[in-house]
């Protein structure tokens, strides 16, 4: 077992970061892991079946941790985008999966009713990782997809139930041996005894789980709360599953129930590793498990079955777009954002193989078709983000260039955290502003507060003209992207020589960056705060108010002076490494001088033996000069 465990974790820590890196995601990098590890590639592990049926208890916790998200109150907001669009595109992705499963592929209705449901859904992970890595979750696109992903989510409960009334009566009859508790009783029993459990579970999480919380949280030992963090998803878990229903749909009831819980933050912290290292099992026994010699003797028939799949759910995704009204090329991103299959397909593949619903290698065969689809997902992305999306950072997706209105002061590029702070300041003092953001979400934050911001790109020049550029005197760049900024401040140094440019550093090296374009006015956006917290931490060791500030203060100037002297260095590592040795040694003896000359004045104060002023700015100009 811990080689197996050794092999496991050494295939996540080699696959999964390569596949973030290629910007594949996590779920697609466990996938790949599996792939390797696997008896059909380099064969380090074997037959999955039993480890699968082991890391499953990762979709449960998945499930729960879905509940602790969704409060009532936030379903009943979302309810428009949720259940209708999302609803829609279950239904019709199903049913149009079934009418080709049924009447042109000849399978059992169960069978056809089985792989519709599972086809319909979507990668919630792959999906929402790449829209917001690519910043499109705020756009329209991006929120009816995450409406849609969470009605998916939701939808694989009722699912679950449904699955098993679609089984061959002799499996029912086997599984029923798998410790039922209810199943000798009448169906009104079995209903009546399934709702009071359900009923008493709703009961428990509103009223019996608080006063049991802070009993816990009394204690103050963590890992205590861990432990009954985990003991209730497993007891509700197991609760469901000896009444005959899906502990999936028990512990994501209970997740809701305590969505309004004041513990709920912690019950998440404490069991997202878990989920997170079950789940990732979970992907790479998937993995393991794709048939390769069923792929290359089937690869026609799989690469049209994938062709297929991606086809009908673009067609249907598409047609909901256009009757939601959603807008032209969000309709492309909406579309091909959805057009995959998805992780949970892999769960309900698992249980419909369990109750004989789909055979093994029907079962084999969907497994590969899913998994393949959620390779391609990432590179339909990518192209909708080269070839169709090429025109999305023209003016024409932005506020229009007469909406625009143009300043004589300022403008500042990124109105976030960063920007409103100098905007506030500047505006506080009379300046007009010209503000551009390319956040959607942003803007409409920023516009409930009466602040008047237009959404652009200031690295468009018709758009910073519009602003103002050619008669404004100061541009502040205050995005948060630091390739942004630079090619916002190189296009102002280029077509507007005359506007003076501050600017936002994310680091040292994006200071130097800047250096080299010319632009001397920035500041390093941590490092004021770092220094004010270090100045406090001094205070706080017991150093005298005014001694801590003045170190904090020649640290700053001696930094300052460092970043400028370095620039010419940076990039060549040896030459920049002793040159940094050097200054640091120079800070030292600095801060070593003041504390002297500190000490001095102090030792003359108590032997009144002071300085005239004359003397004591030439002391002061001393240590300054060293």
């Amino acid at each position: 077992m811990l080689e197996i465990a050794l092999i496991y974790l050494a295939a996540a820590i080699i696959a999964v970061p390569i596949a973030k890196r290629l910007g594949l995601g996590s779920v697609l990098g466990y996938l790949l892991a599996g792939i390797l590890i696997g008896p059909f590639a380099l064969a380090f592990v074997g037959d999955q079946t039993a480890v699968m049926h082991f890391a499953e208890f990762g979709v449960v916790m998945m499930l729960f941790l879905v509940g602790l998200e969704l409060q009532p109150s936030r379903l009943w907001k979302l309810k428009n985008s949720i259940i209708g669009l999302g609803g829609l595109q279950v239904v019709l992705t199903s049913l149009l999966f079934f009418v080709i499963g049924y009447y042109l592929l000849s399978l059992r209705w169960e069978t056809a009713l089985a792989i519709g449901l599972m086809l319909s859904l979507s990668s919630t992970a792959i999906v929402l990782q790449t829209l917001t890595e690519k910043g499109w979750i705020k756009q329209e696109a991006g929120q009816n997809a995450f409406s849609v992903l969470l009605f998916q989510d939701i939808a694989v409960i009722p699912i679950l139930a449904l699955l098993p009334l679609l089984a061959f009566s002799d499996t029912i009859s086997v599984m029923s041996d798998q410790a039922n508790l209810i199943e000798h009783y009448p169906v009104y029993g079995q209903v009546l005894i399934s709702l009071m459990v359900i009923a008493a579970i709703i009961f428990a999480g509103r009223y019996v789980s608080a006063p049991v919380f802070r009993y816990i949280a009394e204690t103050r030992l963590r890992e205590l709360f861990t432990v009954f963090a985990l003991f209730l998803v497993i007891a509700i878990a197991v609760i469901m599953q000896k009444i005959g229903l899906s502990p999936a749909l028990g512990t994501f009831l209970a997740g809701v129930v305590l969505a309004d819980n004041e513990f709920r933050h912690e019950l998440e912290v404490d069991i997202e590793p878990f989920k997170g290292l079950l789940l990732g099992l979970f992907f790479i026994t998937v993995g393991a498990s794709i048939d390769f010699p069923l792929l290359l003797e089937n690869l026609l028939l799989v690469i049209s079955l994938v062709v297929g799949l991606i086809v009908v759910k673009a067609v249907v995704l598409y047609l909901l777009a256009v009757v939601f009204k959603i807008r032209s090329k969000q309709k492309l991103l909406f579309t091909l954002a959805l057009a995959q299959g998805g992780e949970f397909a892999f769960v309900l593949l698992s249980l419909t193989s369990t109750l004989q619903i789909l055979t093994l290698e029907q079962s084999k065969l969907t497994t590969l078709v899913v998994a393949i689809s959620m390779l391609m997902a990432p590179l339909l992305l990518i192209i909708y983000d080269t070839f169709l999306n090429k025109d999305v950072n023209t003016s024409k997706a932005y506020d229009s260039v007469d909406q625009m209105e143009p300043t004589k002061n300022v403008i500042i590029a990124g109105y976030g955290r960063f920007g409103q702070i100098i905007g506030r300041l500047l505006t506080a003092q009379g300046y007009h502003l010209s503000i551009l953001d390319h956040s959607p979400g942003q803007i409409d934050l920023v516009r409930r507060f009466g602040n008047k911001v237009f959404y652009g790109d200031a690295a468009n020049r018709d758009l910073l003209a519009a602003a103002g550029a050619n008669d404004a005197q100061l541009l502040v760049i205050a995005i948060d992207d630091p390739d942004k900024i630079l090619q916002v401040a190189e296009l102002a140094k280029k077509h507007y020589p005359h506007i003076k440019v501050v600017a936002r550093a994310i680091d040292r090296r994006h200071a130097y960056e800047l250096l080299h374009l010319g632009i001397t006015t920035f500041k390093r956006e941590t490092f004021d705060s770092a220094l004010n917290l270090g100045v406090e931490a001094l205070t706080l060791l017991g150093n005298n108010r005014n001694d801590a500030e003045r170190a904090g203060k020649l640290f700053a100037d001696h930094d300052e002076e460092s970043l400028k002297i370095l620039a010419h260095l940076w990039g060549d590592d040896h030459s920049y490494g002793i040159a940094v040795k050097q200054r640091l040694e120079d800070l030292k003896q600095v801060l070593e001088g003041d504390a002297q000359a500190q000490k001095d004045l102090n030792t003359c104060t108590e032997k009144n033996e002071l300085k005239t002023p004359a003397e004591y700015i030439s002391t002061s100009k001393g240590i300054a000069d060293a």
